[in-house]
């Protein structure tokens, strides 16, 4: 009988198993919603770092301007 029980135990942990890991497009709505917040975020950090190299241009072109006036 020990060798009946450990065959449906491992038979119920491989079903288990695989159930978990099915690959349905059936998502609920917790992760639509992080799936949103995750795309929101990644725009917006597409946004910052433009801005951010658009600021680093502006500032070098200043830096140029200092150094014509001063003659360098």
């Amino acid at each position: 009988m020990n060798a009946r029980n450990a065959l449906i135990a491992l038979m119920m942990a491989l079903g288990l198993t695989l159930a978990g890991c099915s690959d349905n497009d059936n998502q609920g709505p917790a992760e639509e919603t992080g799936e949103q917040i995750d795309e929101s975020m990644e725009e917006k950090g597409d946004e910052i770092e433009e801005a951010t190299d658009e600021m680093g241009d502006e500032i070098d072109k200043m830096g140029d301007e200092v150094d014509e006036e001063n003659n360098y």
